[in-house]
């Protein structure tokens, strides 16, 4: 068990070069201008490789602990979900252009160490859905398509609690596992690629299990990918937005995405930093910075958040109490009106 643990710990050692590197000489608080010329400054195609080859060796040490009984089988699940859920975002920002220096080395890194092994489609396919279509319209009906994710899953106007509570853990339903597994055939054998995405699948599938026999392949592997990551991404993308009540304005990106977006935890540190550890990692629990100047890299966007100040809504909670993200989704679906006309930017 010290070997699986320390092949973790040694994977959360490389993770952390790629983070010291873009640390130098960052500000506490700065514009974006400010923030994009040091960005530039370090963007490199050696550190993000190293993070995510960092990822897969943390993932190694918890395919190996999981033979390990029982509850290093549940610890490695959990953690295996969570690097997955890495992965995620790390592309996500090379969807955007910003995780390495050249744009070849963007595409290529999040194929390879992402989109590939965790059988998920095309990037530039992800880039068209996200950067086109998401970005520019977020909350938007019929433009929007992870508002259209939300809606598919149950969240409609009038929807009661019974419905809420069921769509809050979407993934984990009969639906929900239907869709994810329907996803993955479609990504692994409809893609014009398909021989190559179904072989990397299947390579990661084997080296689950050398690396843990058949615990690493069903605790390690199967269980992470098929329910707790798409559970954890679920609620990221709850957290992203006010998908229901959103404020429309015109003005400033920044102005415009206040009105939209929301900052969980502001003033809770440990709940953040457990977030930011897990489910909302690589700049995810700064979603508002991150939607006002998307161009901006993980590592620069608390410094960029301080600047901005905070959006509209900043709830201390996801699911309990009466300023929580949930009921806040269930207050705007239960009122069910319609979207107000955009706001004017204040004068300056």
């Amino acid at each position: 068990m010290l070997l699986c643990l320390a092949v973790v710990a040694a994977g959360i050692g490389l993770r952390q070069i790629d983070r010291l590197h873009f640390a130098r000489r960052r500000p506490r608080t700065a514009n974006v201008a400010r923030l994009i010329a040091l960005q530039r400054a370090h963007a490199n195609n050696v550190t993000p490789l190293v993070l995510l080859v960092g990822q897969w060796v943390q993932i190694t040490g918890w395919w190996m602990l999981a033979s390990h009984g029982p509850w290093a089988a549940a610890a490695a699940a959990v953690g295996v979900a969570a690097a997955f859920r890495h992965l995620q975002e790390i592309s996500h920002f090379a969807v955007h252009g910003v995780l390495a220096r050249t744009a070849r080395a963007n595409l290529l890194l999040a194929e390879t160490f992402a989109h590939l092994p965790l059988g998920l489609g095309p990037v530039v396919l992800r880039r068209r859905r996200h950067v086109r279509d998401h970005h520019p319209h977020a909350t938007e009906a019929g433009v929007d398509p992870n508002l259209a994710e939300l809606h598919q899953a149950g969240l409609q106007p009038g929807a009661g609690r019974l419905r809420l509570t069921l769509a809050l853990v979407h993934p984990l339903t009969r639906g929900g596992l239907r869709a994810t597994a329907s996803g993955l055939a479609t990504n692994m054998l409809r893609s014009s690629v398909r021989t190559g995405r179904t072989a990397a699948v299947a390579v990661v599938l084997a080296a689950a299990y050398l690396a843990g026999g058949w615990a690493g392949l069903v605790w390690g592997m199967l269980v992470p990918r098929l329910l707790l990551y798409p559970q954890l991404a679920w609620l990221s993308l709850l957290v992203e937005h006010t998908w229901f009540d959103a404020e429309r304005r015109t003005g400033t990106a920044a102005w415009v995405e206040a009105g939209r977006c929301l900052r969980l935890y502001p003033r809770n540190r440990a709940l953040a930093h457990l977030a930011a550890a897990t489910w909302l990692p690589y700049g995810d629990l700064h979603h508002y910075a991150h939607s006002a100047h998307p161009s901006v890299r993980w590592n620069y966007l608390p410094a960029l958040e301080r600047h901005l100040g905070e959006p509209h809504f900043t709830p201390a909670s996801l699911l309990l109490g009466p300023g929580s993200v949930a009921r806040r989704h269930f207050t705007a679906l239960q009122a069910a009106t319609p979207a107000s006309a955009p706001r004017p930017a204040p004068a300056t």
